[in-house]
């Protein structure tokens, strides 16, 4: 488990921030941190104090990452880029999680590297991380930006004649008793486009390119959904509200999910990531051979 709870002992009252400091090489910021989060235990009480003075043991608890051999993609001095498989986080959602590709970043780069944005767990490919607090600043305001443009494949259900325009705001759903979907088109939400070009059809799927041009969340999923396209494998969107609540519940076996679905897995695939960086222009593909596994759903349909 990558959160583990370490030993820290003074013979003499110091203040806590100060104590985190020495113990574990760290900034009076991220010390900070560390105690606002509720990361810092005396006497098995949570310390939120930042200017307490502290005497004895106590016990932190602290990210250690543990890898399980996935390597960067490409890398420079400044950033790297992962393949992620489907069925990992991207980080981690509390501290029981057992792995997530923060895990494999921190390993390989160090405390100081970082994510610069999200995909869900279900969904594949590229992601960008920074090696360093000053690259992650710019990454971020690059996403924010929109100088990094962003590429999906996707495997949807119904075919596809001709490039879509999808130009619909996105709101967070705050009501879940009424429908079990994250986000919902509104014309209250925030502005959010993507265009939706078909690559090749397979019987009554087809295999799409989506572009977000804007960065959120479950974009591409609620776009396809609203224009009666969902995407193969999805069980929030383009499903029944049983089947969703079945599903968000943990009640939905493999073999009904794919009978829900028509995968056991969510078929959307970051594939392309396409910014410039110091004057240079990257351009980079996943190495995954998704269009195959469309081919296998497709096949068994």
């Amino acid at each position: 488990m990558p959160f583990v709870r370490k030993i820290v002992k003074t013979d003499t009252p110091m203040k806590l921030f100060l104590l985190l400091m020495r113990h574990f090489h760290i900034s009076q910021k991220e010390a900070q941190k560390l105690i606002d989060t509720g990361r810092v235990y005396q006497n098995g009480v949570s310390v939120t104090d930042k200017s307490a003075t502290v005497y004895g043991e106590i016990k932190v608890v602290v990210f250690e990452p543990q890898s399980r051999g996935l390597y960067p993609l490409f890398e420079t001095k400044d950033f790297a880029i992962f393949d992620k498989p489907t069925g990992i986080m991207v980080h981690p959602r509390n501290r029981n999680t057992q792995y997530s590709l923060i895990d494999e970043i921190k390993h390989h780069f160090g405390l100081q590297a970082n994510i610069t944005h999200r995909i869900d767990k279900e969904t594949s490919g590229l992601v960008l991380a920074s090696k360093h607090k000053e690259a992650e600043k710019r990454l971020k305001q690059m996403f924010e930006a929109k100088e990094i443009k962003k590429r999906y494949l996707t495997l949807v259900k119904g075919r596809v004649a001709q490039e879509l325009f999808i130009d619909e705001p996105i709101k967070l759903n705050r009501d879940y008793s009424r429908i079990k979907l994250k986000v919902v088109i509104d014309t209250t939400g925030k502005p959010a486009q993507t265009i939706i070009r078909p690559l090749y059809t397979f019987g009554d799927y087809t295999l799409v390119e989506a572009e977000p041009l804007t960065g959120r969340q479950h974009q591409i999923r609620i776009h396809l959904f609203h224009v009666k396209h969902p995407i193969v494998g999805d069980p929030i969107y383009g499903v029944d509200t049983d089947t969703a609540i079945r599903y968000l519940d943990g009640k939905m076996g493999v073999q009904e999910r794919i009978e829900a679905t028509g995968a056991p897995r969510l078929m959307l695939h970051a594939h392309t990531l396409e910014f410039t960086w110091k004057e240079s222009v990257y351009k980079i593909f996943s190495k995954q051979n998704f269009v195959q596994e469309c081919f296998a759903i497709a096949n068994q349909k």
